[in-house]
This record gives C-alpha cells, structure tokens and sequence, in this order.
C-alpha cells in the first residue's frame, strides 16, 4: 500500500436508551456524540464522521455543527460527514460550512458526498424524487468546481447560473478534502473518478471483497481521466468488545431492532440470529474482540487497497457506556493491530 492505513469512526447518532432502556432525548444524544469524539481524538484515531438524517431515530442533522463542537475540543482528528446529502442541499452552503468547519478546526474538516440510503430529506427541503439522479449529478459538479478554488462560473439546469462568482470563506489550505460515498453501482464509481475525487464504499452487507471490482474500476476510470491517483475508503458497521462473545451478546438485541426497524419500511423479513453470525463470519459485520475485528479489518484493506477503515460503531439504542467501551479497545488494541497486519502485507 502507498500510504499507512487510516482508522476512523462512523456514527448517525443512533436515538440510544438509557439504564432502564428509556429513548434519550435527541439533545443529549448529541452531547454524547461529541464526547465520543473527543475520546476518539484522545486514543489517536485519525477521523471521525457523523452522519446526517432527517428522522426520529437519528439525532444528526447537521454534522457540521456537531463537528465544530468536537473541533473545539480536540486537536488531532480529522473531522467529516458520513455523508453529506448533497442532492437535497446546497452545493454553496455546504462548501460554505465545512471551509468554516476547515477554519475552526485548524485543517481538519473533510466531506463525504452522497444521495443518502433514506429520502426524507427531499419532501422536507422541497426537492421533487423524480430528479434524484439530475440533483446529484449537478450538485456534485458545482461542488467540484467550488473546491477548485477561485471566482466559480458554473451553468445548469436546477438554478442559475454563475458568472465568476467568488465563495467565502475560502479554504485555508487551498482545498476541502472531498469524498464521494458509493453504495456500490459502476457508475457511481466511474463518476467519483471523472471528478479525481476519493472514493468511499459503503460496505453494509455480504462479502467484502466482492467489492474489489469496483476498487480495481475506480482505478482504470482514474487512469483512463487521466486523474492522479487517490485513496479508497471502507465504511462498516460493527463493534469491539472483550471477547468475540460478549461483542456479540452486546450487540445483537440493538443491531437486530435498528435492522428490523429499518427493514419494515423497506420490506426486509426480520433479521435472524443465524444471519446476524452469518454476516459477522463472512460478510460485512466486524463484530468481536480487538484481534477478530482487526484481522477482518485487514483482510478488507488489503483486498480492496483501501486507505481507510471507517467503523460505524453505533446501532440503534446501543447505550453510550458500551458506545464509550467500543471506541476505547478500537482506538486502544483495534488500531495498532490493523497497523502492524497491514504494514506486514495483511
């Protein structure tokens, strides 16, 4: 690999319970998040990202100002979205924000674009679900051209055009680091490659390392561009505990209800136990102790050439002391093995 492998966190700011099982309230969920960010920062973990939803079970709106809060107090971690959805924003705003984010946290803001796994945000904001591929795809080009730096002269079809019209603030260091998230479909890929942006895959379920044709794709698609090469990214769901048993006895009952609630809007049966293990021994769940996961991680890494390890550690009503629990042995034993296994070739 070109560069040392990168571990980060990924949180949507799950509505978590209480001791006696009780939903929090969104506001405290929120001061939690920040906590687990700073305890991210202390432990040396390179990134944290928060998601943005528009729903009851989610508390984060708006990561960036979640972010800025855990900005203010930390020193070393980078600090992003997990994803931004772009198709429902403003292009401009969100520039806007993170170059503030960029500001206050002395370089350390980063932004993963997306259309997002839910569509909430479209009736809320006014956006019509028919033009979901046109927002994004010229959303995302005016995003491209704002990160480019300089007075933007930009045209399409969803809003006026720009005629050398300059953003501010502008970014300290020149330009805001910029992924693009991918569900995995070849064209997203292909499409994150056309912009010479890093590519972060959402790796929700099954194997892996079926997600290798699309690493090997976004490289051709770089070269063919004649784009320099740029990193790739994992995002997945998991959660580290003392013993591959008592991760999974941790984490099963909220995973299952995140799951099962999900899966009622979209027609998914309930989530079986069996195929909660399934997903843990072969697919896309790095649930179990620090050497379990960080083997898996590894193994992951190195098949995909990926850069980064990005772990979605929060489920559903999983409280925050296990939440709290996770990230220390991920940041304490996780991290350092996954370092030495890659830089040893896997």
């Amino acid at each position: 690999m070109s560069q040392p492998i990168e571990l980060g966190l990924d949180t949507f700011g799950d509505v978590t319970a209480d001791a006696a099982g009780t939903p929090q309230p969104h506001a405290q969920v929120i001061r939690e998040v920040v906590e687990q960010g700073v305890l991210a920062d202390e432990l040396g973990l390179d990134f944290i990202g928060l998601g943005e939803h528009h729903r009851a079970d989610f508390a984060i709106s708006s990561p960036d100002v979640a972010l800025a809060a855990i900005a203010a107090r930390t020193t070393r971690i980078r600090l992003g979205s997990a994803v931004t959805v772009l198709s429902s924003d403003d292009p401009i705003r969100v520039f806007q924000r993170f170059a503030t984010l960029d500001a206050v946290s002395k370089g350390r803001a980063e932004v993963i674009l997306g259309r997002g796994s839910f569509t909430e945000s479209f009736p809320l904001f006014g956006f019509d679900l028919k033009q979901y591929e046109l927002l994004f795809a010229e959303k995302l080009d005016l995003f491209a051209a704002l990160i480019a730096g300089g007075p933007v002269t930009w045209e399409g079809s969803i809003r006026p055009p720009l005629a050398s019209q300059s953003v501010f603030p502008p970014v300290e260091s020149g330009r805001l680091k910029t992924w693009i998230g991918v569900g995995g479909t070849p064209e997203s890929v292909v499409r994150a490659a056309s912009y010479g942006l890093p590519l972060m895959l959402a790796i929700i379920g099954g194997e892996p390392g079926r997600f290798r044709a699309f690493s090997s794709l976004y490289r051709r698609a770089l070269a063919e561009f004649g784009k320099p090469e740029q990193p790739v990214g994992v995002h997945s769901p998991g959660y580290v505990g003392e013993t591959d048993a008592q991760a999974r006895e941790d984490f099963f009952a909220d995973y299952k209800r995140m799951r099962d609630r999900i899966g009622a809007e979209r027609g998914w049966p309930p989530m079986q136990r069996a195929e909660f293990d399934r997903e843990i021994d072969q697919g896309s769940l790095y649930v179990g102790s620090p050497e379990t996961v960080a083997r898996k991680i590894a193994a992951t890494v190195t098949a995909l050439g990926a850069s980064r390890f990005q772990l979605k550690y929060s489920a559903g009503p999983l409280p925050h002391a296990k939440l709290l629990s996770c990230i220390r042995l991920y940041g304490e034993k996780v991290a350092p093995m996954v370092r030495d296994m890659v830089a040893q070739g896997g």
